[in-house]
């Protein structure tokens, strides 16, 4: 179903736009620049209304975030929950994920987080699953050795796929769990999709992937 036009958009966009990159592939190699620290960098590909991205940046302001999102409308909401924050380790940027090679150096990123992709059900869509292999070595590109993919999805289908294509790759896999909000884990941080998700009871799917190099 596709999302109905944001009412005043432009006004909404200027007030928020200092959080916006809207050059991204002049900055390659020089992200650090923006944010005027030495800090990693973590990158959201597909951040949505950014429940995610703005919750990680309160929680460890001493990490760069970078979100990805291709819907306009959607990211507006995002970039105002961080300037509602006064956030200043988070920017975004509207582009597509198979562009990332385009914007960021090798080992540029220290950690990707995919969260509630699509899962794109049928077989013949499958190269477009964000973590098929074509993605997979984009993420290489970016990644250093001992970089990470972090993996969130309510689709068990997507995760059984990401498991294989992770380990077919040759990503060393971590913290695999088949019900996370049941699980030890403490360090999780919701996204408006899984806040959703979890109250009809279903379970989410996560695992970290670590890029060997």
């Amino acid at each position: 179903m596709r999302m109905r036009k944001k009412k005043n958009l432009g006004a909404r966009w200027e007030r928020c736009a200092r959080y916006l990159v809207e050059k991204p592939e002049d900055m390659k190699g020089k992200w650090q620049e923006i944010f005027g620290n030495g800090n990693e960098i973590h990158l959201e590909i597909g951040c949505g209304k950014g429940g995610f991205i703005t919750g990680m940046a309160k929680k460890y302001p001493d990490v760069n975030f970078i979100a990805v999102e291709k819907v306009r409308d959607v990211m507006v909401m995002a970039m105002e929950k961080a300037a509602a924050a006064e956030l200043k380790n988070v920017v975004f940027m509207d582009m597509d994920a198979e562009k990332i090679e385009d914007v960021f150096e090798k080992g540029e990123v220290s950690r990707i987080y995919l969260n509630f992709s699509d899962p794109w059900k049928k077989n013949k869509q499958a190269k477009r699953r964000l973590t098929h292999k074509r993605f997979l070595d984009r993420y290489k590109n970016v990644l250093p050795a001992g970089g990470y993919v972090w993996f969130k999805t309510d689709n068990r289908a997507l995760f059984e796929f990401s498991l294989n294509s992770f380990a077919e790759e040759d990503f060393k896999m971590r913290n695999i769990s088949l019900d996370l909000h049941n699980s030890k884990f403490e360090d999780n941080v919701m996204t408006e999709y899984e806040t959703r998700f979890s109250e009809m009871g279903m379970p989410i799917y996560r695992v970290e992937a670590m890029y060997r190099g």
